[in-house]
C-alpha cells in the first residue's frame, strides 16, 4: 500500500507541478538508481547468512532463477501474439523487471520514457502481489518451487515469509538464492534489451 500510495502522491504532485523544473527530475532519478544499485550490493554483502547458505548448496539450485527467466520470457512471447505490444523491446524489458519494481522501472523510464517505466512498475508490483496471494494456490497445484519460480527477484525479500509458510523451511536457500541471482541479472538483462 505504501508503493501505491507513493507513486499516486507522485501522480498528484506532477499534476500540481509542484516541481517546477522537470529537468532536474531525471537527473534526481538517476542518483537514486546509483543509491539503489549500491543498496543492493550492500544487503548482498552485509548478509552473513547467505553467504553462509551459499557456500552449503547445490548448485542445481541455479536452475530455479534461470526456469524463472526462461517461463517470464515465454509468457511475454504468448502476451505478445495475443495482444500486440507497440515495441517489442518495451515488452521485454518490463518482463525482465522479475518483480523488482523499484529498479526496473527507473531504468526503463531513462531509456524508453515515463510512460513505459509506469507501465514497468505496475506490472512488477502486480507480480509481486499475485506471488504473495497465489502462492498457497501455485505450491499446492504446481509443486513446491512454483512460487519461487513465480516471484522472480523479490523471493529474496518481500515474498519470503509466505514462500518460507507454503513452501517448507527445505526451501528458503533455494528461495533467497533465487532473489539474489534474479536482482544481480535485472538490471543487465534490461541493458541487454536496450543495447546499452
Amino acid at each position: 500500500m505504501l508503493i501505491l500510495l507513493a507513486f499516486a502522491g507522485g501522480v498528484v504532485f506532477g499534476l500540481l507541478h509542484f516541481f517546477p523544473v522537470t529537468g532536474l527530475l531525471g537527473d534526481i532519478g538517476t542518483y537514486i538508481l546509483y543509491l539503489l544499485m549500491f543498496l543492493v550490493g550492500l544487503g548482498i554483502g552485509c548478509d552473513s547468512h547467505v553467504w553462509k547458505q551459499l557456500r552449503q548448496i547445490n548448485f542445481r539450485v541455479l536452475l530455479i532463477p534461470f526456469t524463472s527467466l526462461i517461463g517470464t520470457a515465454l509468457g511475454i512471447s504468448v502476451y505478445q501474439l495475443i495482444f500486440s505490444f507497440p515495441h517489442r523491446a518495451d515488452l521485454y524489458a518490463i518482463g525482465a523487471g522479475m518483480g523488482y519494481y523499484s529498479l526496473s522501472s527507473i531504468i526503463i523510464s531513462k531509456v524508453a520514457g515515463e510512460s513505459v517505466g509506469i507501465i514497468a512498475l505496475l506490472a512488477n508490483i502486480i507480480r509481486e502481489v499475485a506471488t504473495l496471494v497465489l502462492a498457497p494456490l501455485l505450491a499446492k497445484y504446481f509443486g513446491k518451487l512454483a512460487p519461487i519460480a513465480a516471484g522472480g527477484a523479490t523471493t529474496s525479500d518481500t515474498t519470503l515469509p509466505v514462500i518460507m509458510q507454503y513452501c517448507g523451511k527445505e526451501n528458503i536457500v533455494s528461495s533467497i538464492v533465487n532473489g539474489v541471482v534474479l536482482t544481480l541479472l535485472v538490471p543487465v538483462i534490461i541493458a541487454f534489451i536496450y543495447g546499452l
